[in-house]
C-alpha cells in the first residue's frame, strides 16, 4: 500500500496519495460536526456555544501534538527518500519517546490549569459549567490523539495514506453512533458528546498503533535502534519543535480570536461555533493536499530529484487554486443552508452572524490554499523556520486586526471576520517573495 512519490505522473501521484488523507480528515471533521450538530439541535444554543468554545481550546492544545507528529513525519519522509532504513527506525523510536513525553505533560497541565485557562478565555458564566464538564471529559482521550497522529504521520511519510483512512472511518462511524446513544438515549448532555469523541479517538489510535507494529515489522525498531542518538534527536527536535511552534501559533491565534468572540455574547459564540465547523470542512481538502505535497517534496528532496520538485510545485499550485475557487463559490451560494444544518430556523440572529462570517471567509479560500502549500514546501526542504514565520505573519495580522477593527463601532464583528483573509494574503505574498527573490535549495 506504500507509494514511492519519486516516480510516475506528478499530478496523478500527488492526487492519489492525497485522496485518502483528504477523506480521512473529512471523516475526522465528522467527529466535531457530529458533536456540534447533535448538541446544537438537541441541547440548544448555550450548549452549542460551550462546545464550540471548548473546541477552540482543545484544538490549540492538541495542535502541539499534531505539530510534533508532522515534524517527525518530515524526517521520516527524508529518510525514506534516502533509503536509510536503520536511521528511519531509530528516528521512529526517538520521535515516539519525545511526543509521548510531551503528551503526558500536556495531559497533566490541562487538568491542573483548566479553570485559569477558561477565565482567560472570558467564558460567560451561563455556559462555564457546561464547557468545563465537556473539556474535563475530552482530555481523557489525549492519548488516542497522540497514537493516531503519530502512526498516521509515519505511514503517510512512507507513502501509505490508505490505512489511516480506514481506521479513522471506523472511528467516525463509532463516534456518531455513541453521540446519538449518550446524548439522546442516556441524556448525558455535552459530556456525553465528549465521551463519544474520547472513545472513538482511543479506538482509532490504539488500532493504528497495533496495526503498524504487527503488520509492518519493517518499521518496528529493533533493540539496536532503541537508543537516543544525539544527532537524530537534534534533527527531529528541530523539525518537530518548529512545526509544533507553527501549529501552536496558528491555534493560539484562533484561541485569542475565540476570546474576542466570547466577549460579544452567546449568540455570536454559537454562530461562530457552527460557521467555523463549516469553514474548516470547506478548506480541509487543501490542507491535506498541502500535507501530501509536503511528503512529495520531502521524498524527492531526499532522492535529489530537483526538476521533479519544480514541476510538482507548479502542478500543486494550479490544483489547489482551482479547487478553492470552486469551494468558495459553493460556500457563498449555500451559506445559509449550511448554517441551518447546525441551528434551528427560528434562531435568526445566529443565522445572520454565521452567514456573514462564511461569505467573507469563503471568498478567499484560495489564500489559505496557497498558504498550506507554502507551509508544506518549506517544511519539506529543511526550512521549517520559514513555515513558522509565515504562520506568525498570518495569525499575528489576524489577531491584531481583529481586535483593532472590532473596536470600531461601524465595523464591529465584520472586522474580526475580515482580518482572517487579510492575514492569509500577507503571508502568501511573503512566502512567494522569499521563494522568488532569495531562492531555495532546489532552484
Amino acid at each position: 500500500m506504500r507509494q514511492d512519490l519519486t516516480t510516475g505522473s506528478i499530478t496523478g501521484t500527488m492526487l492519489r496519495f492525497a485522496l485518502p488523507m483528504i477523506l480521512g480528515n473529512l471523516l475526522q471533521q465528522f467527529y466535531n460536526i457530529a458533536d456540534t450538530l447533535i448538541v446544537g439541535r438537541c441541547l440548544g444554543a448555550n450548549a452549542l456555544a460551550a462546545v464550540g468554545a471548548a473546541y477552540a481550546l482543545m484544538t490549540f492544545l492538541t495542535s502541539i501534538l499534531l505539530g510534533l507528529c508532522m515534524g517527525s513525519g518530515a524526517v521520516f519522509s527524508l529518510r525514506y527518500g534516502e533509503k536509510s532504513w536503520e536511521e528511519l527506525k531509530t528516528s521512529i523510536f526517538v520521535s515516539f519517546i519525545l511526543v509521548a513525553a510531551v503528551t503526558l505533560i500536556i495531559n497533566i497541565g490541562v487538568f491542573l490549569m483548566i479553570d485559569p485557562i477558561m477565565s482567560l478565555m472570558q467564558v460567560p458564566e451561563v455556559i462555564y459549567g457546561m464547557m468545563r464538564e465537556y473539556l474535563w471529559v475530552i482530555f481523557y482521550g489525549i492519548t488516542g490523539v497522540f497514537l493516531y497522529n503519530f502512526f498516521a504521520s509515519l505511514l503517510r511519510a512512507v507513502g501509505n495514506s490508505l490505512v489511516p483512512l480506514l481506521f479513522l472511518g471506523v472511528s467516525a462511524v463509532l463516534n456518531i453512533g455513541l453521540d446519538l446513544w449518550f446524548v439522546l438515549a442516556l441524556h448525558w448532555g455535552a459530556a456525553g458528546a465528549a465521551a463519544a469523541t474520547v472513545i472513538s479517538q482511543l479506538v482509532s489510535g490504539a488500532g493504528l498503533c497495533v496495526y503498524t507494529l504487527f503488520r509492518m515489522p519493517e518499521f518496528r525498531p529493533a533493540r539496536r535502534n532503541c537508543r537516543i542518538q544525539k544527532q537524530i534527536l537534534t534533527e527531529i527536535s528541530r523539525f518537530s519543535f518548529l512545526t509544533c511552534v507553527q501549529q501552536s501559533v496558528m491555534n493560539l491565534g484562533i484561541l485569542m480570536v475565540q476570546g474576542l468572540v466570547n466577549s460579544f455574547g452567546t449568540v455570536v459564540m454559537a454562530a461562530f461555533a457552527a460557521a467555523v465547523k463549516i469553514d474548516s470542512f470547506a478548506y480541509m481538502p487543501v490542507q491535506d493536499f498541502g500535507n501530501a505535497f509536503s511528503t512529495f517534496i520531502a521524498q524527492n528532496y531526499g532522492a535529489g530529484k530537483r526538476l521533479r520538485i519544480q514541476e510538482g510545485i507548479k502542478s500543486a499550485a494550479k490544483t489547489s487554486v482551482l479547487f478553492c475557487l470552486a469551494i468558495s463559490f459553493a460556500v457563498w451560494i449555500f451559506a445559509e443552508k449550511l448554517m441551518l444544518i447546525f441551528v434551528q430556523p427560528q434562531e435568526t440572529e445566529i443565522l445572520a452572524v454565521g452567514v456573514g462570517y462564511l461569505r467573507i471567509e469563503g471568498a478567499f479560500y484560495w489564500g489559505i490554499g496557497c498558504l498550506f502549500l507554502l507551509y508544506g514546501l518549506y517544511r519539506a526542504v529543511r526550512m521549517p523556520g520559514m513555515s513558522v514565520a509565515l504562520t506568525v505573519i498570518s495569525l499575528g495580522t489576524r489577531v491584531a486586526l481583529a481586535y483593532v477593527l472590532s473596536s470600531i463601532p461601524s465595523v464591529g464583528l465584520v472586522g474580526i471576520w475580515a482580518a482572517v483573509p487579510i492575514g492569509w494574503i500577507l503571508a502568501d505574498l511573503t512566502g512567494l517573495l522569499y521563494y522568488w527573490r532569495k531562492g531555495i535549495a532546489f532552484k
